[in-house]
């Protein structure tokens, strides 16, 4: 079967894509249909890096904030033990709705629960302690609360880990200095796909 190459890669990125196993099929057929319909996921070196996190820590309890089309939690759940679970929170039933769909596909779905409600009015309350991830990929101009909302969530040596942070950098450096400096993180921004930050919580 010939390699599928996402848009826009470098030599540098087509070696180490052909280099990489392909990914699960209903991830390849996730990438077309976010393509498609417009609909921004992250890049599939994400999605491996996010997996390959997952594995190393036997993550079990993730919190995603931001789920679209479910394509960076597809990823996550396909790593996670059996017993693992995750929640991911999206206001947009539409597009959590295709994200259900290739989660039943993918065997995922029991493992999975999508919240639909903006991320702000539901963190406050949520009663989830001693995560392994958190992972943030929503709205850009609500990180700081966010991440501030979601550190207590974590265990100690959990990771939250956090997309798009060099997608536009007029709008992200108070973020990026904010989350590199934290108190409570040992903290680095890798500059792959947009940026992605991840801090493990020291204290």
């Amino acid at each position: 079967m010939a390699r599928q190459y996402e848009p826009g890669m470098d030599d540098v990125e087509r070696y180490l894509e052909g280099a990489h196993a392909a990914p699960h099929p209903l991830l390849l057929e996730l990438e077309q249909h976010g393509r498609k319909d417009g609909i921004p996921i992250v890049s599939r070196a994400t999605g491996r890096l996010l997996s390959t996190l997952v594995h190393a820590m036997q993550a079990n309890r993730i919190l995603e904030i931001g789920t679209a089309y479910g394509y960076s939690t597809l990823w996550m759940a396909l790593a996670q033990p059996p017993v693992g679970t995750i929640w991911t929170i999206d206001p947009d039933v539409s597009r959590t709705d295709v994200a259900l769909d290739y989660f039943r596909r993918a065997g995922e779905d029991d493992n999975i629960t999508i919240m639909n409600s903006p991320a702000l009015e539901i963190l406050p309350n949520l009663p989830l302690r001693n995560l392994d991830i958190v992972y943030i990929d929503a709205v850009k101009s609500e990180y700081r609360d966010y991440l501030d909302l979601a550190i207590p969530m974590l265990k100690r040596s959990g990771l939250v880990i956090v997309d798009d942070m060099l997608g536009d950098l007029d709008a992200m450096r108070d973020f990026n200095e904010y989350f590199l400096n934290h108190a409570d993180l040992d903290a680095t921004i890798l500059p792959l796909g947009n940026g992605t930050g991840i801090g493990a919580r020291v204290r």
